[in-house]
Order: C-alpha cells, then structure tokens, then sequence
C-alpha cells in the first residue's frame, strides 16, 4: 500500500521556478502503485486514494497555471 503526503501550498509570486510542479510529479510518481492495483487488481481502496491524489494535482495545477498567468502579467 503506498501513502503520498502532500500538503497544498499557494505560490507566492516572487519564485521563478514554483516547487508545486515537482511536488505534483513525486504525487503521481507515488500514486502509480495504487493506480495498478486499482486497475490491474481491482483493489477499490487503491482507487480512492487514486482519486484523492487526482483531486490535490487539480488543485496544484490550477495553482501553477495561476501562477504562470500572474507572473506573464506581471512582466
């Protein structure tokens, strides 16, 4: 059973390079075991903590695409 932690942080705007975008490639990197054991084994517990890191990407990624868009007009 793998566990990911993963604490949604909001990017301030004075960082280049916000960490959020590599926190959310380690989530899906940890999350790739309980998406086979969803799939290939059909283990329903697997597929909940699948759709929990699904929904805090989401999250992340609307921070980053924020982020970006804020930065862009800030320049």
């Amino acid at each position: 059973m793998s566990h990911f932690t993963f604490e949604r942080k909001k990017m301030s705007n004075d960082t280049n390079t916000p960490a959020t975008l590599n926190e959310m490639i380690n989530l899906l990197e940890s999350v790739q075991t309980d998406y086979n054991k969803f799939y290939v084994d059909g283990n329903a517990s697997a597929g909940t903590r699948v759709r929990k890191a699904m929904q805090l990407i989401k999250a992340s990624a609307h921070d980053v695409r924020t982020h970006v868009q804020t930065t862009k007009n800030g320049q």
